[in-house]
C-alpha cells in the first residue's frame, strides 16, 4: 500500500532473545524501570514488559543472535539523566552523540546478553 495510506499505525512490541530471564529482568525492570505484564503460559521462558505508551518488550529465553547492528531504540526525555542513572547502576555508557544537525542525541549500550540498546533524546 505504498503511497495509498498507512497500513501500519505503530509498533506494538519488539522481541529480544535472552539466555537468562531472571538476569534480564534484573536489568530491564531493576535498572531501566520497565514493568512486567501478564504473559501467556508459553512452553519457553521469557517475560513481557511495559515500555510505556502501549509499547512492549517481549523477552524470549533462547540463544542470542550475533550483533549485526540490530537494536531497539528507547525514546528518553533527558539523555544525560539516563546516562547518569545507568552509570550509577554500573553500566558502561558512552557519552551521548549528536546525530548530524538534527538536534537528536543518542547513546548505545548492550544488555547483559549483548543485545544492543539505543537511548534517543529528540531535538
Amino acid at each position: 500500500m505504498y503511497g495509498d495510506g498507512v497500513l501500519v499505525d505503530g509498533i506494538h512490541h519488539v522481541s529480544l532473545n535472552v539466555t537468562d530471564t531472571g538476569r534480564a529482568l534484573e536489568f530491564y525492570v531493576g535498572v531501566l524501570g520497565l514493568s512486567t505484564l501478564d504473559r501467556p503460559d508459553f512452553p519457553f521462558g521469557g517475560a513481557w514488559l511495559d515500555a510505556g505508551h502501549g509499547r512492549q518488550v517481549h523477552l524470549i529465553e533462547a540463544s542470542v543472535p550475533a550483533d549485526l547492528g540490530q537494536h531497539v531504540a528507547f525514546g528518553v526525555a533527558d539523555i544525560d539523566a539516563v546516562i547518569a542513572h545507568l552509570e550509577a547502576a554500573g553500566v558502561d555508557v558512552p557519552a551521548a552523540n549528536e546525530v548530524g544537525a538534527t538536534g537528536i542525541r543518542q547513546t548505545f549500550i548492550t544488555d547483559p546478553d549483548g543485545n544492543r540498546l539505543e537511548f534517543t533524546q529528540s531535538a
